[in-house]
């Protein structure tokens, strides 16, 4: 019965995946085209497609635009109705500075959400009078719009749902504009898709083995791509005993998802290791009930791990790239770990629990070992969602970054800022370590004292080659959001498939 249920949880999982809007590169026809979206950095005057708007309105808009509160403020959006002949025009400020990659995502989420939702026609967005000097600035705000057209609605009645949208962007370099979107960016909105998918389901229907199903099948022919994945019996042999330890209180076993993709020959690769505990009810250590659902979407590391790894084996990067995740359940039973329990690492470090909610630092310890020994990285990065001192620290503006050395921190800094992103730093200092130290064992899991994010990055950093390039990211809180912003609707962000899809694009430049 119980394998059963297995089966039938892990149909029901897949049983639906979230379709990108369509989206078509062409020129406007105003004549076809009644809903339009245009980009201001001007009130007084119209260039280009909005003047013709104009024109055909008989000055309508213009005279709408003055007599409303409109405005060239990055982001800022007017909605016009009954503008004859248009039903609708979307008037949407794109500021003073010229446009970035991140910018005009986010303008793209700005068009997408003034648009009805399941509108039965296709809506124009016009990019002509775009202040940018980025190439195929259409197919970035392309991405923007597709990653703002996200719903998780699943489990709604169908009537409920919301259908992808259909999107014209207005192009002067048609084929350029297509070509950068198809084989490139639309991939990445794949990978985040994959990602908030994976972070939005329901404990009961996400757990070790369904989320590796799910990701094999999201896998499944795309090149170049090998997955193996290691259950108890292997993880014993590799006595990875804070892996196994975290998830013996779950009825559903813990798993090593690990994808390698090759596309760069034999050239040591990036690791990336992401955390995955499909549910954090704290264990033993049993968190409050207020708001413990959201631990569902524990996994956002892992989620954004998988993610990225798609979007690159997708576009066929010329590198090559290892994602890690470290899956269980974290769960309170008879079988359970307690406080003041200990385990022995795959490292041989042993770790003595002081909570069993700092869970998430106990698996990357073996995930990142693993990752070290078996691939020998040219630089690891890990990710997670694991401490609330980074979101009060930081709120939802920031991940928190922590490494071993500022000119990478730097480095850090300008990739979240492109991505749209971003980053800030958070010390490690000597006195961190002395804060993790053990009367019985070599560590513990949890410090004293307030400095909570960069204690969880110190028991990390225990399991990280002193001489390899090493990048934490505490991903706390921004990995769910309670409110829409440009480039998401409020729920799983799908966070860190930008920043780690940057980190190789740039990776692939210094190689150059």
């Amino acid at each position: 019965m119980k394998k059963l249920i297995t089966i039938c949880l892990l149909w029901l999982v897949s049983a639906q995946t979230f379709a990108l809007p369509k989206v078509e590169f062409t020129a406007v026809n105003l004549a076809d085209h009644k809903r339009i979206v245009v980009f201001i950095k001007d009130t007084q005057s119209l260039t280009g497609i909005a003047a013709q708007i104009n024109q055909e309105s008989s000055g309508q808009l213009l005279a709408a635009i003055a007599n409303s509160d409109a405005s060239t403020k990055f982001g800022d959006t007017q909605i016009f109705y009954g503008i004859a002949p248009f039903t609708q025009v979307s008037v949407i400020g794109q500021g003073d500075e010229p446009l970035t990659q991140a910018s005009l995502q986010a303008l793209g989420g700005y068009a997408i959400a003034s648009i009805p939702a399941n509108l039965q026609e296709q809506a124009a967005i016009v990019t002509d009078a775009l202040n940018t000097k980025v190439e195929t600035p259409e197919a970035w705000l392309a991405l923007g719009a597709a990653l703002r057209d996200y719903h998780f609605d699943k489990y709604k009645t169908p009537s409920a749902r919301t259908l992808p949208s259909d999107l014209l962007i207005q192009s002067n370099d048609i084929n350029a504009a297509k070509a950068k979107y198809d084989k490139d960016l639309k991939h990445m909105a794949e990978g985040i898709y994959l990602a908030r998918d994976l972070a939005s389901e329901p404990g009961k229907t996400m757990y070790p083995e369904s989320f590796v199903s799910q990701v094999k099948k999201a896998f499944k022919g795309v090149k170049n791509i090998d997955i193996d994945v290691l259950k108890v019996r292997d993880m014993r042999k590799r006595n990875m005993g804070a892996l196994l330890g975290v998830g013996q209180g779950s009825v559903h076993d813990p798993r090593l998802l690990v994808i390698s993709y090759v596309g760069a020959g034999k050239k040591a690769p990036i690791a990336l290791v992401g955390k995955g505990i499909t549910f954090d009810t704290g264990g033993i250590s049993l968190k409050q009930n207020k708001g413990m659902w959201a631990m569902k979407s524990d996994m956002a590391g892992a989620a954004a791990v998988a993610g990225t790894l798609l979007a690159v084996a997708k576009r066929g990067e010329q590198i090559n790239l290892v994602g890690v995740m470290p899956l269980a359940e974290n769960m309170p039973s008879g079988d359970a770990i307690r406080p003041g329990d200990v385990l022995t690492t795959m490292q041989g470090t042993t770790i003595e629990i002081i909570s069993t909610d700092a869970e998430g630092r106990l698996i990357l310890a073996d995930a990142v070992r693993y990752a070290q020994k078996e691939f020998k990285p040219s630089l690891l990065l890990n990710i997670a969602t694991l401490t609330g001192s980074a979101v009060r620290a930081l709120s939802d503006e920031y991940a928190a970054v922590v490494t071993r050395d500022w000119q990478l921190t730097e480095q850090m800094m300008a990739i979240g800022k492109s991505s749209g992103e971003n980053v800030w730093p958070l010390p490690l200092h000597p006195n961190h370590f002395d804060q993790i130290k053990s009367d019985i064992a070599d560590i513990k899991n949890s410090g004293a004292g307030n400095p909570g994010a960069s204690i969880g990055a110190a028991v990390v950093a225990t399991f990280i080659d002193k001489d390899l390039p090493w990048v934490h990211l505490d991903i706390a809180g921004v990995d769910w959001l309670d409110a829409d912003i440009a480039i998401a609707p409020k729920g799983s962000q799908g966070w860190g498939v930008r920043f780690m899809d940057q980190l190789v694009r740039e990776s692939l430049k210094s190689d150059e």
